[in-house]
């Protein structure tokens, strides 16, 4: 059998799920600025989009990584 001592958390961790959720969000608000022409909704979309980038890797730095030093609750 397979030893799951070393599991590295397949992203189960908050900083992962802010950063897909956002990203998520963004790609969903860019891409109704496109089907209405809308270009404030691309904007939006798009800066969203990028700030989900380094979100993962900043919230992971704060504690909330898979290797968290905080609790969970």
């Amino acid at each position: 059998m397979s030893n799951h001592d070393n599991e590295p958390g397949h992203g189960n961790s908050v900083a992962a799920w802010s950063a897909v959720i956002t990203a998520i969000v963004g790609v969903t608000i860019a891409t109704l600025g496109v089907v209405l022409p809308e270009g404030t909704l691309v904007v939006i979309g798009s800066v969203l989009t990028v700030l989900s980038i380094p979100m993962g890797p900043v919230l992971a730095k704060l504690g909330y990584g898979v290797n968290q030093t905080t609790p969970k609750k």
